[in-house]
């Protein structure tokens, strides 16, 4: 059976294959890719933009939904059955978001579909393809008891906390530890949804008029730090005024944080370090007159920085090199300042990319540690005396943060530490986050910052 491209089933259908993808350990992103190339949606920027919708909040919801695939069926399925049942209940559940008794009566939940629909277009979606044909009956079966008996179903397989938290078991006991007052809201904040941010160029326009102009095309946006501003909705970001040119860029209000603490004036040679995707690269340069380098070690993503770069009407020297490596591709003179920016859990931007949770294994911390301790001893020695090191990761993790600063301290040479926000937490401007935050933006992702000063 051939499904409409534009028709929640086949949406469902693609979303399901992305999943699939997760589920064997690729990144939402190049999953989401994958399954547009599988289903030729290359071209097709609604439905790819659908198929994208489902797959998100079906990985934000994981732990949920394979909780009661599990428990609701009694054999595995099959991968894309199994991927398409959750696409299915994590549409119902974003039903049950806006009350049980409403979605059952038929009603559009949060999703904006109704229980019945999304029940009827699953079956049509597994009965389109070959190795899921013969489990219609099982997609039918197994959603229509979840309406039935939802909140006993949910209410049992919730006593699992990763079920009920959506992380895994080892993130919400290392989220206990470091923040036994704050843990909950932390998990809670990597299931909201993240807001679109931008970056306002204030050397080409003024956030007061930057919001003017918002105004005058119809979006609404709120100014939520010196040159932030959040869009009460996400749009693409053709149809963001002023994008195309350069006068804004998406970027998280926190990590806009990170080219402000460098302290850069005209003049200044700054290596930005693990650069990709460009976004930082650009802020240093809209601040001033710089000569950067923007060093990244996979050749595809430093494409990215060149992009953005065009696009923002900048210049850097962009260099495909290992940070942990400058033997092979340092010339020799010494840094003004180093943004560090480095591999990391990734653990405050969880909201961003709800797939890193699951992807990423307790065991890749010691290794990240690591890495970070290579990177930044072996950038200390480009730094000249009296500049400065900024070290960055997108973690809530201490062990990535206030740890790793403290080691720093203790091990470069002639390093003065200072002042700087250190952990930030994520805050989605619903909660006040973490005790003396009330300087940092409202609506902000996860970071940790720290600065070191070479004594002169």
């Amino acid at each position: 059976m051939r499904l409409p491209p534009d028709s929640l089933a086949f949406q469902m259908l693609a979303a399901a294959a992305a999943v699939r993808g997760v589920n064997e350990g690729s990144a939402l992103p190049q999953a989401i890719e994958a399954a547009a190339a599988q289903y030729h949606l290359e071209r097709d920027g609604a439905t790819r933009g659908a198929l994208q919708d489902l797959a998100y909040r079906t990985v934000r919801q994981f732990g949920t939904v394979r909780a009661l695939v599990t428990h609701l069926v009694a054999r595995p399925p099959g991968a894309l059955v199994d991927s398409l049942l959750a696409v299915a209940l994590a549409l119902l559940l974003d039903g049950e978001a806006d009350g049980a008794e409403q979605d059952s009566a038929g009603k559009p939940g949060r999703s904006g579909y109704n229980s019945f629909t999304v029940v009827d277009q699953a079956v049509s979606a597994a009965a389109s393809e070959p190795k899921s044909a013969h489990a219609r009956g099982l997609v039918n079966a197994v959603l229509r008891r979840f309406l039935r008996e939802r909140r006993a179903l949910l209410q049992s397989v919730q006593r699992d906390e990763q079920a009920r938290w959506n992380l895994p078991s080892w993130w919400l006991r290392t989220l206990r530890e470091a923040y036994p007052q704050q843990w909950e809201a932390l998990a809670a904040s990597a299931n909201v949804r993240p807001p679109m941010t931008l970056r306002v160029n204030t050397a080409r326009v003024p956030v007061a008029d930057y919001l003017t102009r918002l105004a005058n095309a119809g979006l609404a946006g709120k100014a939520i730090g010196p040159q932030a501003v959040r869009l009460v909705r996400a749009f693409p970001v053709s149809q963001i005024p002023g994008f195309t040119r350069g006068d804004v860029s998406v970027q998280d209000a926190g990590a806009q944080l990170a080219a402000p603490l460098l302290e850069v004036a005209d003049g200044m040679r700054v290596l930005d370090a693990c650069a990709a995707p460009g976004g930082k690269t650009g802020h240093l340069l809209e601040l001033a007159r710089l000569d950067v380098t923007a060093l990244e070690s996979d050749a595809k993503r430093a494409e990215r920085i060149h992009e953005n770069l065009a696009r923002l009407g900048q210049q850097a020297e962009v260099v495909v090199g290992d940070a942990s490596r400058p033997a092979d591709w340092w010339d020799g003179r010494q840094y003004d300042r180093i943004l560090a920016d480095v591999p990391c859990s990734a653990s405050g931007i969880v909201r961003r990319h709800p797939d890193i949770r699951w992807l990423r294994r307790e065991v890749d911390i010691a290794r990240l540690v690591n890495e970070q301790r290579r990177i930044v001893s072996q950038l200390w020695p480009l730094l000249k005396p009296g500049g400065i090191l900024l070290y960055v990761t997108c973690s809530i993790f201490p062990t990535e943060g206030e740890e790793q600063a403290r080691w720093f301290g203790a091990q470069l040479p002639d390093a003065i530490r200072l002042q700087a926000p250190g952990q930030i937490l994520p805050s989605t401007g619903h909660h006040d986050g973490a005790p003396g935050q009330a300087s940092l933006p409202s609506d902000h992702d996860g970071f940790f910052y720290a600065r070191f000063q070479k004594r002169l």
